[in-house]
């Protein structure tokens, strides 16, 4: 019962953080109220900028925004394998 609470909280948190828009970005999933899109800072971590780079570059950003790709990893890589072929 606690961790389906927590997963709950966990999810409105995730929801309040990533919003997916119809013609901003091509709909994909963004950071709150940005254009950066999740798929755009996973590639570059894939490519090794840091966590801390990222936050550096992309004021922003906190780490909690990572947690949308963490839950949702598969969705994420495929779109970046997609967009690289």
């Amino acid at each position: 019962m606690i961790k389906s609470r927590a997963k709950f909280f966990l999810s409105m948190q995730i929801t309040e953080i990533i919003q997916k828009t119809p013609g901003v970005s091509g709909g994909h999933a963004c950071v709150r109220n940005t254009r950066v899109a999740v798929w755009t800072l996973a590639s570059l971590r894939q490519q090794g900028a840091t966590e801390q780079e990222l936050l550096k570059n992309y004021p922003g950003l906190s780490l909690e925004d990572w947690g949308y790709y963490y839950n949702n990893k598969s969705e994420i890589d495929f779109l970046i394998n997609s967009i690289e072929d």
